[in-house]
């Protein structure tokens, strides 16, 4: 199983290089640098970080966005042109080309991030901006998994890219949200403590990805090694909980 695993994961390796996408990542590179220039031409002061920061996010935004469209495409140009009826008629098990196609889309958002963090060597130290690429990796690894999850149960390009982009986005805002709701301007009745416990509840279920990949790591320096394991682990297991659930709609869909 594990021969079909690496078989189907470097299919999709060929066929995101015979894609738009390593024009698209090109281009996202290119234009994320230029924007960059652009703001730090109009800072008074500290311009250098202000071009390392801005860029960093707009390329952190970019990679996410390249990846979710790239998966969901993938995933629905495969179903709607019978290919995945034709794939699994072949003596390959369902397990093995779900995971197979997962490892290449995981793999795929890694070559993105390392695209994305090479320019970055201008500003950042390279202890640090290795420590950038591996969380920016993890988090393209993770929506990666989400994207294809979403694609294989909706079948829609539309609505598996909305649902894949408002987890991101969910996961990205849970911890402004749960400031908010436990500030001091929030409710103290009951109807604030439900909405606290209902904010607690959701952050419970959502990866911590707003302190992962941030422009600062490049100016000040990453967090501790310590930390930054912790947060992949979490990452991890959030990426094997969207693997399974993927797993199971797929192994027990018709075909």
């Amino acid at each position: 199983m594990n021969g079909q695993i690496a078989t189907v994961a470097r299919y999709v390796l060929i066929e995101a290089r015979r894609s738009p996408l390593p024009w698209l990542a090109a281009a996202s590179l290119l234009v994320s640098l230029g924007l960059a220039g652009f703001l730090s031409q109009l800072a008074i002061t500290e311009a250098s970080a202000l071009q390392a920061s801005a860029c960093a996010a707009l390329l952190r935004a970019c990679a996410v966005f390249l990846v979710a469209a790239h998966v969901v495409a993938s995933v629905v140009r495969e179903t709607n042109d019978k290919g995945l009826e034709l794939a699994l008629a072949l003596p390959l098990s369902r397990p093995a080309w779900y995971l197979g196609r997962l490892l290449g889309f995981a793999a795929t958002g890694a070559l993105i991030a390392t695209l994305f963090a090479l320019p970055l060597l201008v500003w950042a130290r390279p202890l640090d901006l290795v420590s950038w690429w591996l969380a920016l990796a993890a988090e393209a690894a993770v929506v990666a998994a989400a994207a294809l999850f979403f694609a294989s149960a909706l079948g829609q390009t539309v609505t598996a890219m909305t649902a894949t982009l408002g987890l991101y986005l969910l996961a990205r805002a849970i911890s402004t949200i749960q400031a908010i709701a436990g500030g001091s301007l929030a409710d103290e009745g009951a109807a604030g403590q439900a909405s606290r416990w209902l904010v607690n509840g959701l952050a419970l279920l959502l990866p911590n990805l707003d302190e992962l990949a941030r422009g600062d790591w490049l100016l000040y320096g990453a967090p501790p090694a310590a930390v930054l394991a912790r947060a992949l682990g979490g990452l991890a297991i959030y990426f094997v909980l969207l693997a399974a659930a993927g797993l199971f709609d797929f192994s027990r869909k018709n075909l």
